[in-house]
């Protein structure tokens, strides 16, 4: 691991902002200052922490404030700094990112899992108002579990269970799959260390017996796109280790199926522009037959956190099951850091068109802000966020609405709601996968084809309904509707 000082960070934002940095280094001072009388567990001067922050936020090409934010977001916690202070060594936007991250004091509450509840939806919630404070809690937290070997196996536990059930979500929904799959990886080391164990070892003797036909397929296809002049670079990705594991049914006892899995490994081609992934999809396909259910267009239909590829697992040599992923440079880095990819922007105003990326194009921020107006009570609406948000979830088509994102157990209902409270209220049918469907309590599978029908002049009574619906969002409109 990288021993990050100062200048470290600094060289690394000077990589991508020619601006002055001024302000970075008297943040690190400011920073420095305080925390100069605490140590972390491992014994080291605490300043090495923030100082991470702010590097890995480096990594994903942070702006200043953001940077700032990093040094000095445990200030106001662990100090005895005031956010007024900040607001006047620094400035107003630095302060309110370094206070957005701050976990409120006991004193407010009577409870300690009260105060947890809070903290939690606060985290959640700071999306509202600056999508960078998740992305300066996820590089926290991701620090934080780089070193968890310091702390007590109870502390690793509950720590490792906490970056599963909140941080590990909000990194997927915000697109950082980088972040989001070290701290499964990490999370998992800690709460199951015999099977992450026996898993990573599986997974490197089926990657080296499959080295021979990677190398091969990467000489093949780098001399086709060369002949055709795409520019491009090509990455072998392998599978994180709590991936396999959720790919096995999280059974230890299926291993041997990690031989067979089908995106074990894959290789990640990035080429100029839209047009040339599709020449790139014709040229594999003709030097490589592909696995016909394993082929998917996330370019034309991208997931709901604006990641996009095209996905096609081939046979490769000795008939070795080889996925590959073809996208341009630009989806890559989205890919990689989601949202926070917008930084490469370069504009003025950049976190501005964050947020509002964020509010028109992220589904579950809509889903998350229903959800905040309903429950004014921190333990609900911690549960019901987990429960319809941060579980496990189902995409189907709707014909009315494009590629929606429900939880497991949403029936047409949720769907209608989903889409809107006027379709929900006029509901009267629904035709599934080209098949009439009467009870609108029917759960709904991933990649079912819906196309919900509706009639304005129908007057149905909907008391049943609340026992059919999962979402808390279609309940309340429901009993709205009840009253009426």
């Amino acid at each position: 691991m990288i021993n990050i000082t100062v200048n470290t960070l600094l060289d690394n934002v000077k990589k991508y902002n020619n601006g002055d940095l001024t302000i970075v280094s008297k943040a690190y001072e400011y920073a420095n200052f305080m925390h100069r009388n605490q140590r972390r567990n491992s014994g080291e001067a605490y300043i090495i922490h923030p100082l991470n922050v702010a590097y890995i936020l480096s990594e994903m090409h942070a702006d200043v404030d953001t940077i700032c934010a990093g040094l000095l977001h445990d200030t106001l916690e662990d100090t005895e700094s005031t956010k007024e202070e900040l607001i006047n060594i620094f400035n107003s936007d630095i302060a309110n990112l370094v206070d957005g991250v701050t976990k409120m004091g006991k004193m407010n509450f009577s409870s300690k899992t009260e105060q947890e509840m809070a903290n939690t939806r606060k985290i959640i919630t700071s999306v509202k108002n600056d999508i960078r404070i998740i992305i300066i809690k996820l590089a926290d937290r991701l620090h934080n579990m780089r070193t968890l070997e310091f702390k007590s196996e109870f502390k690793q536990k509950k720590i490792s269970l906490d970056t599963m059930d909140i941080f590990v979500p909000l990194a997927y929904y915000i697109g950082a799959y980088r972040i989001k799959m070290e701290l499964e990886d990490l999370s998992f080391m800690y709460l199951r260390p015999t099977e992450y164990r026996k898993i990573g070892e599986s997974v490197g003797s089926a990657v080296f017996n499959r080295n021979s036909c990677i190398k091969e397929m990467l000489n093949c296809i780098n001399g086709m796109l060369d002949s055709e002049t795409i520019p491009h670079e090509i990455k072998v990705r392998i599978k994180n280790i709590y991936g396999v594991y959720k790919s096995l049914h999280r059974d230890i006892s299926n291993i041997n199926e990690i031989n067979e899995m089908h995106d074990l490994v894959s290789l990640k081609i990035m080429v100029d522009e839209i047009k040339n992934c599709y020449i790139t999809l014709g040229l594999i396909h003709s030097k490589y037959n592909p696995l016909n259910n394993k082929f998917k267009d996330y370019i034309y239909n991208p997931k709901i956190n604006l990641y996009r590829s095209i996905h096609t697992t081939v046979f490769g040599p000795l008939d070795k099951l080889i996925q590959t992923q073809i996208r341009t440079f630009d989806m890559d880095k989205i890919a990689s850091f989601g949202i926070a990819a917008y930084w490469d922007k370069k504009s003025d105003n950049v976190k501005d068109i964050m947020q509002k990326e964020l509010n028109q194009n992220f589904e579950f921020y809509k889903s998350l802000a229903n959800i905040d107006s309903i429950f004014e009570d921190n333990r609900d609406f911690v549960s019901h966020v987990r429960s319809e948000i941060f579980s496990d979830s189902i995409y189907v088509y709707a014909l009315n609405g494009g590629m929606v994102e429900l939880p497991v157990g949403a029936t047409i209902i949720d769907l209608a709601y989903k889409l809107g409270s006027d379709v929900g209220n006029t509901l009267i049918g629904a035709i599934v996968n080209d098949k009439p469907v009467n009870d609108m309590g029917y759960v709904l599978r991933n990649n079912d084809r819906i196309k919900v029908i509706t009639d304005k002049n129908a007057l149905l009574s909907r008391e049943d309904w609340l026992d059919k619906a999962k979402t808390s969002y279609a309940k309340s409109k429901i009993k709205e509707l009840i009253k009426k």
